[in-house]
């Protein structure tokens, strides 16, 4: 039975409030948005001032960026999970982009890759430029991500593919650790 709209504001007033329930210790970290600083601008007009540079973050981001990474990817479809590596020759700042180049392995079968990474936001858009690729997929998609390089989706080229889940990490070598003194890249997710 449909509910009048008179009656909303009722039933919400005596219903309880969940965002007001305490939540269990531990299972949750606040998020502590960075100070915005004031500035008076000309005319004594005050704004507010973003603290966070964002083409300070893509040069720290392209000379610490792992330059290996590996995983698997799996489609959306079920098949089966095929091993992925990937190689950054190159991270190249420009402004707030961070322009990727390297190579894909996946499931064995290399191609040259080229994306884009935005330090401000994390996006990330990974184009595979090889004929043919591994993993059943087709020319032309992309894996786009609002992770970083962690976890990306395949954006299929047509319609009726459905695409797919990639999943990376890291590898650990000596040549992809911070020097001593220097704080690690971490995404803000």
């Amino acid at each position: 039975m449909p509910v009048p709209l008179a009656a909303l504001p009722l039933m919400l007033a005596a219903s309880p409030v969940l965002a007001a329930s305490p939540l269990p210790a531990g299972g949750f970290v606040p998020f502590t948005a960075p100070e915005i600083q004031a500035t008076v601008l000309d005319g004594g007009a005050s704004g507010e001032v973003e603290t966070f540079d964002p083409i300070a973050r893509a040069r720290l981001i392209a000379e610490q960026l792992p330059r290996r990474w590996s995983g698997r990817y799996q489609s959306f479809s079920g098949g089966p999970t095929v091993p992925v590596q990937l190689r950054i020759d190159g991270a190249t700042p420009m402004g707030q982009m961070v322009d990727l180049r390297g190579a894909m392995a996946i499931g064995g079968v290399e191609s040259p890759v080229q994306g884009n990474l935005n330090a401000k936001s994390d996006q990330l858009d990974l184009l595979l430029l090889g004929d043919p690729l591994g993993g059943a997929l087709e020319p032309g998609g992309a894996f786009q991500s609002v992770q970083g390089l962690s976890l990306s989706g395949w954006r299929a080229p047509r319609l009726t593919t459905p695409g797919g889940r990639l999943q990376l990490i890291p590898e650990t070598t000596a040549t992809s650790k911070p020097a001593p003194g220097q704080p690690a890249v971490r995404g803000l997710w």
